[in-house]
């Protein structure tokens, strides 16, 4: 039977020919070329549109099958220490943010499935994710995926082997759920745990240690401060203890220890002393929930013109004195080792000069 497709759209003087026939083959890829749809649309791109569509063939009819994209080719995946420095969240299931987010120069960019998404909306939100995923350039940012701890094999089943690089664990609370996230995602992905209550942080060592394919562990500052009953403070006392097991259990495995969103998006002084406040305890990355923090995050994570210039002085006096056979030496009153050349070369590193 030939479907009855009928369109309101804003542009359908447009583009009501190109909706009409898009919709015929979303219908045929799922096999229910004799449903009927009624499209109402406000000038979304296809990708958003076919999603849309297939997610209501599956509610009407949860046996219907296929999807309309096909998949790409599998990205290169980026080594596993890439920098992480910006993580810019998108919500799963708005796709006008999906468009012009590689733009902004964050490192990598978050495709949340999670707290973003109403629990009715996640299965739509799943087809809309894995068709962005198919269909929007990045521009070269680390693209991720947030998936949910209560639908892993769902979730990892409708985003992998579709460009992602990595996905991110929310409430991470032991190694064995690691190990889990591990044996489905398999040799496909990087796992950051991302750690968000009490249980989480006197676990995080062995979460560090789960698996190979962990890249970097994660905090969810908001979320760990409200399960243990504490009050946020600007000084962060309340979770300052919390804050540096997972910086030493990060370091212990290897990874690096990546930082938590600042929930005040406006308030750019507020988030520019917390990024140099958290660096400071030696993290190396930071979750951004909108585009203007991205700059203000890397601005405040950049070393000054006076610490560069002191840690090149620094590593280049330590290295002349390793070629004299000396393992430590006086550096404007201070003694200089390895661990504090170390030191130099991470800062360094920061400002982007060559070590």
């Amino acid at each position: 039977a030939t479907p009855n497709i009928e369109i309101r759209s804003r542009v359908k003087a447009l583009y009501g020919e190109a909706i009409k026939s898009q919709a015929q083959e979303v219908l045929t890829a799922c096999g229910a070329e004799d449903m009927s749809l009624l499209i109402e649309d406000e000038g979304a791109l296809p990708f958003t549109i076919g999603a849309r569509i297939e997610a209501a063939l599956k509610r009407a009819n949860p046996s219907v099958n296929g999807t309309w994209l096909p998949s790409i080719a599998p990205r290169k995946q980026g080594p596993q220490d890439r920098p992480r420095r910006t993580r810019l969240y998108l919500p799963g299931n708005t796709p006008k943010f999906f468009i012009n987010a590689g733009i902004y120069g964050a490192d990598a960019v978050i495709l949340d499935l999670e707290d973003s998404v109403a629990p009715p909306e996640k299965d739509a939100a799943r087809i809309l994710v894995r068709n962005a995923l198919r269909a929007v350039d990045f521009k070269g940012a680390e693209i991720i995926v947030r998936i949910n701890a209560d639908s892993l094999e769902l979730d990892l089943e409708a985003v992998a082997g579709n460009g992602v690089e990595t996905i991110i664990v929310p409430k991470a609370e032991s190694a064995e759920a690691m190990r889990q996230v591990d044996a489905l995602a398999g040799e496909k992905l990087w796992i950051i745990p991302l750690i968000e209550t009490a249980k989480g942080v006197t676990a995080c060592v062995e979460i560090a240690n789960a698996s190979p394919r962990i890249a970097a562990l994660s905090v969810g500052l908001e979320d760990f401060i409200s399960d243990i009953g504490a009050t946020a403070s600007p000084p962060g006392e309340e979770s300052a203890w919390a804050l540096s097991q997972i910086v030493i259990a990060a370091r212990s495995a290897g990874i690096p220890p990546l930082g938590p969103m600042f929930a005040s998006f406006e308030d750019a002084e507020g988030l520019s002393a917390q990024v140099r406040r958290l660096s400071g305890l030696g993290f190396e990355g930071f979750s951004c929930i909108h585009p203007m923090q991205v700059p203000l995050v890397h601005d405040a994570m950049r070393p000054s013109a006076e610490e560069v210039d002191a840690a090149e002085r620094v590593l280049s006096t330590y290295r002349s004195a390793l070629t004299e056979g000396k393992g430590a030496v006086a550096v404007e009153g201070k003694m200089v080792d390895a661990p504090i050349a170390a030191r130099a070369e991470r800062i360094l590193r920061r400002a982007g000069r060559t070590v």
